[in-house]
């Protein structure tokens, strides 16, 4: 759909992120067209965004939800994702969660480790419950792709080794507590080649196997997200390519895939809306300093990714392209959303957009600098409309506040 940006600037003001529904609803279902023909469910990376009106667009669309808080559960329940097909995964989960989570009764829990293990047990026990839970697998397999993001690789913090995983599985088995019913691996995210996941797939069918050989029945196949997207010119995996992958490295074996994309349905399907401030000079470098900072849009100062930024309207510009970096209001140099970027002069009140800013975009946001969050609009079929009023100080305050008169 065409969105009038400059519209919605003037109705909800900057910064401002808009999602087109219509286009992550376009994505779900190229995804899910993926796997048709094999039990499958798509569990949307609830981190990515966790707008609840975007968990509820997946939960419409048949989807569940990858959570890695609690509170990613229950903002997945909150916005109608039916229980059975929710996922708990992330390292550090406390007794408490871990109880809640056996309440709610959720599809399973993701182990990352043996201690962990332990305590779901333990929590079960005394909760009288028996708790679904996947392991999740660590092939050593090089993501190829950013540090801070691979997961896959035996120097990162997620996962068990596949001998730890055979010996967590047998346990489990012969817990009166424990129902292993999954195995889950992930490698990393914003994975642009499929040979990776082919061999780490490879990897953990085979683990599949052993166990089968000695009585332990897997069911659920969860293979991650991290499919992906195109930021400036990545070539990218076909789902179906994906799914060809995967299906290739569990013929034989009766399981359901579960899939776990977040970024792949949200990143492109969302912006950030900002406005130009002023301009400055230092000596011969150009900055363009806009309303939106580093605490809107994390990513660039976080991992130096690159998002597509443009001047709205710049073809209208007369005018020399200047290189220019365009930075925020945040008092650190790493302030900053794009570098070197050609534009025409600028003045105040010009609009700047930002693409790609979808996924981990919002979901990354916060306070630094004591900085209101920003709103969030959704267009769907035409229409757009507040998903997220924008913060106010006294929302962003009212926690402290209560405390500070309670002193006085």
């Amino acid at each position: 759909m065409s969105i009038d940006f400059e519209r919605l600037a003037q109705r909800y003001g900057t910064p401002l992120y808009v999602y087109d529904f219509d286009r992550m609803r376009e994505s779900y279902e190229k995804l899910k067209e993926a796997f048709a023909g094999r039990k499958s469910l798509i569990a949307y990376a609830v981190k990515a965004n966790s707008n609840l009106s975007v968990i509820e667009r997946f939960a419409n669309l048949g989807a569940g939800a990858d959570c890695v808080s609690i509170g990613e559960v229950k903002r997945a329940l909150a916005a109608g994702v039916e229980s059975y097909k929710i996922i708990f995964s992330g390292v550090g989960k406390r007794d408490d969660e871990i109880a809640e989570a056996l309440r709610e009764d959720i599809l399973m829990i993701n182990l990352e480790s043996e201690a962990e293990m332990r305590h779901v047990e333990s929590v079960a026990r005394e909760m009288g419950r028996v708790a679904r839970i996947s392991i999740r697998v660590n092939p050593d397999v090089d993501p190829k792709t950013h540090p801070y993001i691979s997961t896959g690789l035996h120097e990162n913090k997620f996962g068990v080794e596949i001998d730890m995983a055979k010996r967590m599985y047998i346990y489990a088995k012969n817990s009166a507590q424990l129902e292993p019913v999954g195995i889950h691996f992930h490698i990393g995210s914003q994975l642009t080649e499929l040979e990776p996941i082919r061999e780490a797939a490879l990897i953990v069918a085979d683990l599949v196997r052993s166990l089968s050989a000695i009585d332990i029945d897997i069911r659920f196949f969860d293979v991650g997200g991290g499919l992906g997207v195109v930021y400036d010119d990545e070539e990218t995996i076909e789902p179906s390519d994906y799914a060809e992958a995967i299906g290739e490295a569990i013929r034989g074996l009766d399981l359901t895939i579960v899939c776990e994309p977040g970024r792949y349905l949200t990143a492109n399907a969302g912006w950030l809306l900002c406005k130009v401030l002023y301009e400055k000079r230092n000596g011969d470098k150009r900055f363009v300093i806009v309303d939106a900072a580093m605490n809107d849009l994390l990513r660039p100062s976080l991992y130096k990714a690159y998002h597509r930024t443009e001047l709205l309207n710049a073809s209208q510009r007369e005018g020399e392209l200047i290189p220019a970096d365009v930075v925020g209001p945040i008092c650190e140099s790493g302030d900053w959303l794009a570098k070197g970027l050609p534009l025409p002069p600028t003045k105040s009140g010009d609009l700047v957009l930002i693409h790609s800013a979808g996924a981990y975009g919002f979901s990354m946001s916060g306070n630094y600098n004591s900085r209101n969050r920003a709103a969030e609009v959704a267009c769907e079929g035409g229409e757009c409309r507040l998903i997220r009023e924008r913060e106010s100080f006294e929302e962003q305050i009212r926690l402290e506040k209560e405390y500070l008169r309670k002193r006085g």
